[in-house]
């Protein structure tokens, strides 16, 4: 990893030497021509691949006539995509920001607002959970509770109660006069692809129905198909009060939201929240083709046959090689592979074999093929992950050698 090929760009992230200029589908071209299978989906953005023509079509015909106009201002195509999401979930009202994290900071807002709103301004903390990962605002970095996030950057914002995943009596014991509601990823992906368990998501949802609280998911990453559905939790039976959507919301293009029911929202008027490019045309038409896309009939039957087929291809590989590789995790195409080797040994193995994934926590790898992926290139992964398997071992038969 090296910053050196970019001596002018704030340092915060490891970069490969690695570097693109093209992609096609599932393919990412090197600047040295070298061809990629992007299992990364630049962290489970890429839902439709790269250069999907009806994400193509749409930018470009909408770049011809508008692409910033205010939300001072009605915004039709806008009003279009709220009322398409609000179809296909519980919510009555979206509003549309940047990113992940801003869609984060939207929903905090709202969950402290409405309580506000209803004469409780002292309710305004909200409990979180072990491992997750909610953003990298002041904000949501409290709500993450990661020590290695929060340090060097002051006082944790207040208001947060991390409690352990999975603990529905720490989650009952955390639950106070100031409580507002409760955050959680259906599955948490930087944190491990950890799944909460639909028993676990219900007894959430009966508590904030008893206790007066609201039940917001994170569905950042989950969201947009990626766990074989269009929503995370519709696999669950569980539905939320408010739910953060970004990353394939836009197949590639910034966009994020804020779903919320009627009642979540209540007291959220002019003046409240705002987003100066939250929305703007050129996100709403590249959402609006990520949506015509994928709620067309069978998209996300494909998504669940190719994580079967992945899941199923990868235990195989782990019954070969128990030494590098001893867990599958996950549901649709959010799959982690636990290491028993260190992740990013692993990481670098596979991308010595020209596939390109994602570390997280827990010591696993994610496979985040976007959501396009072929049966033959489903193959042509675990091929790749053999042969990285296969060096690692090699390599470790060597050093026991010497």
């Amino acid at each position: 990893m090296t910053n050196s090929a970019a001596p002018h760009l704030l340092p915060v992230f490891a970069r490969s030497d690695l570097g693109f200029e093209r992609g096609e589908g599932c393919w990412l071209i090197a600047t040295n021509g070298d061809r990629y299978l992007d299992f990364t989906s630049g962290v489970a953005v890429n839902a439709l691949g790269h250069a999907h023509p009806a994400l193509v079509k749409a930018l470009q015909e909408q770049a011809t006539k508008l692409w910033h106009m205010s939300n001072l201002f009605q915004s039709p195509d806008g009003e279009k995509l709220a009322a398409r999401l609000c179809n296909e979930s519980f919510a009555d009202f979206v509003f549309f920001c940047n990113s992940g994290a801003e869609a984060l900071e939207g929903v905090i807002k709202l969950v402290r607002h409405h309580h506000f709103s209803k004469g409780h301004p002292e309710r305004y903390r909200i409990i979180t959970f072990e491992g997750a990962f909610h953003g990298r605002t002041l904000a949501t970095l409290a709500a993450t509770g990661s020590a290695k996030y929060l340090e060097g950057f002051g006082p944790p914002m207040d208001g947060f109660d991390q409690v352990p995943h999975g603990d529905i009596e720490a989650v009952k014991k955390a639950i106070g006069p100031q409580t507002a509601g409760i955050l959680i990823e259906p599955i948490q992906g930087e944190g491990g692809v950890r799944s909460a368990t639909p028993a676990f998501l219900k007894a959430l949802r009966q508590l904030c129905d008893e206790k007066g609280l609201l039940l917001a998911f994170d569905e950042v990453q989950t969201g947009m198909g990626r766990t074989g559905d269009l929503f995370a939790h519709r696999r669950t039976g569980v539905t939320p009060d408010v739910m953060s959507l970004a990353k394939a919301l836009g197949g590639g293009f910034p966009i994020g939201a804020v779903l919320a029911t009627a009642d979540a929202a209540a007291g959220m008027g002019p003046g409240s929240h705002g987003s100066t490019f939250g929305g703007n045309p050129l996100a709403i038409s590249a959402a609006n083709a990520v949506l015509d896309v994928m709620l067309k009939p069978g998209f996300f039957d494909h998504v669940q046959k190719m994580s079967l087929l992945l899941k199923q291809k990868l235990a195989s590989v782990i019954d070969r090689y128990p030494d590098i590789v001893s867990e599958v995790r996950g549901e649709g195409l959010l799959i982690g592979i636990k290491a028993v080797v260190p992740s990013g040994d692993l990481g670098a193995a596979l991308r010595n074999e020209k596939l390109l994934t994602v570390g997280a926590g827990d010591n696993v790898v994610r496979f985040l093929p976007p959501l396009i992926v072929t049966e033959a290139e489903i193959e042509d992964s675990v091929g790749r992950l053999e042969r990285a398997c296969a060096a690692i071992s090699s390599s470790q038969t060597k050093r026991a050698a010497s």
